[in-house]
């Protein structure tokens, strides 16, 4: 069964068609559990096979390795037939095993360290590393990665970087790389929205990946962010739509809520919303799943798949029928906005 697409063309060139399903590539960096390469694989072959042909990937995740293994999965792949992003902001300098980065996050990874550098050459330097990792010839999208409060710690942290990405050239490095054609569009790969409207504002970005914060748990893009999006014609591609687990997992213990573990309101939340999905006959995963499709800047969805079996969980969400009498009760109870589209 093949997977519903769509088309994004904010410059009239051909854009670029997504799958609505796409696929994050983090947990094949070994995120918070290695997996072997032959995991890694089996669950890359089931994408492919269920029809996901949009691909994310980062320098930073398992600080390399998740480009690397997606170089053997993609080799045999015609270039034309799927869209790879990848990101900029930090460079992966090699190290002694003992001093590199993410120690508790990132596990069996090569021993490098995360240096922040958001550059013009920082910017050039990492494309380059990331064609060599990948093995292909082009990255359809660059993101910049992380200038966000929660990477850099403060508000001052994150303006400082956001200052330096365009007063240090690493704005105009992605732009001469769009202007060229080396890529097809630009945008950031960031958890806050505000932060994405900062971009947005300032300069001419063409997609944000925006992790976690357009959910069934969480809507404050709306107010003024993706509306702004939809003038401009952004498309938005969203990262983290169970808000890191609680939406696939329901509100049981143990279950995590953007990297920790879930504070009681929101475990009742979620189980009210849960209960509510039960009424209308449908899993809360597949609502969750869908609800960031009903906005129309959206363009993919892209859940993490650390194995086969979450990677059929997120086919069938992308699959999945919702009844639109679902989103009505959210509504009407509360859960979901009145000016969330659907």
């Amino acid at each position: 069964m093949g997977l519903k697409t769509r088309t994004w063309d904010r410059r009239g060139t051909g854009g670029l068609t997504f799958t609505e399903l796409g696929f994050g590539t983090a947990p094949l960096g070994n995120l918070y559990k290695a997996i072997s390469d032959e995991e890694a694989r089996a669950t890359l072959d089931a994408a492919w096979a269920g029809g996901v042909r949009y691909y994310d990937t980062a320098p930073l995740y398992g600080l390399g390795l998740a480009e690397t293994r997606l170089n053997s999965f993609l080799r045999d792949k015609p270039r034309d037939d799927y869209v790879l992003s990848s990101k900029v902001g930090r460079l992966m300098q090699p190290c002694p095993p003992d001093e590199r980065s993410g120690f508790g996050k990132w596990f069996e990874v090569p021993p490098r360290q995360e240096v922040f550098d958001y550059s013009y050459d920082g910017v050039m330097r990492s494309v380059e590393f990331s064609l060599a990792r990948l093995g292909v010839h082009r990255i359809d999208i660059l993101y910049v990665h992380d200038l966000c409060v929660f990477t850099h710690g403060s508000q001052g942290a994150s303006d400082a970087r956001v200052a330096e990405f365009f007063d240090k050239g690493g704005y105009d490095a992605m732009i001469k790389l769009r202007d060229e054609g080396t890529v097809a569009g630009i945008g950031g790969g960031i958890n806050e929205w505000e932060v994405c409207q900062t971009l947005a504002e300032r300069g001419d970005f063409d997609l944000f990946l925006l992790a976690g914060r357009y959910t069934l748990l969480e809507q404050g893009a709306l107010d003024s962010f993706l509306p702004l999006c939809h003038a401009r014609g952004i498309g938005i591609v969203t990262g983290g739509p169970y808000n890191s687990g609680i939406l696939a997992t329901g509100a049981v213990e143990g279950a995590y809520y953007n990297y920790d573990p879930a504070p009681p309101e929101i475990m009742n939340r979620v189980a009210r919303i849960e209960a509510i999905c039960a009424d209308h006959d449908v899993d809360m995963i597949d609502a969750a799943f869908q609800f960031p499709l009903l906005h129309p800047t959206t363009v993919s969805v892209i859940p993490g798949g650390q194995g086969v079996q979450e990677m059929e969980s997120n086919l069938k969400a992308a699959n999945a029928e919702i009844p639109a009498a679902l989103w009505d009760d959210l509504k009407t109870q509360g859960f979901m906005r009145e000016d969330a589209p659907t």
